[in-house]
């Protein structure tokens, strides 16, 4: 799981990643990204899984748990102060953990080239 202090949590911080203007965004496959520098010595990251990808709350909490998861060693090894917002596409529920992954990794080695 994602230590508390690298998620993005309340909904002031994910606005502030969406309507900023020195904002800048990534996409890989079936997930895009949004960023933008923090003030702090970690990063933040947070995942918007919409009722596009799944009717089924069941489903898009396990995508959420299975980025988490990916996500937890990719940030930890971050040395850049960033906070990310994830989006999802509906191809994601019909992907496999490996695959998963992959993309994830794919998008943030973009996020970190492209700050």
């Amino acid at each position: 799981m994602l230590f508390s202090r690298n998620r993005l949590r309340k909904k002031k911080d994910f606005e502030r990643v969406m309507k900023d203007r020195a904002s800048k965004s990534a996409a890989v496959s079936f997930l895009s990204a949004r960023f933008i520098n923090n003030d702090l010595l970690y990063s933040r990251i947070g995942f918007v899984v919409s009722k596009k990808v799944s009717k089924k709350a069941v489903i898009r909490n396990k995508i959420k748990r299975r980025l988490r998861e990916i996500s937890r060693d990719i940030i930890k090894g971050s040395e850049k102060g960033l906070d990310i917002v994830i989006f999802t596409k509906p191809e994601i529920a019909q992907s496999d953990f490996k695959q998963v992954k992959d993309v994830l990794e794919s998008l943030l080695r973009n996020v970190e080239r492209k700050t």
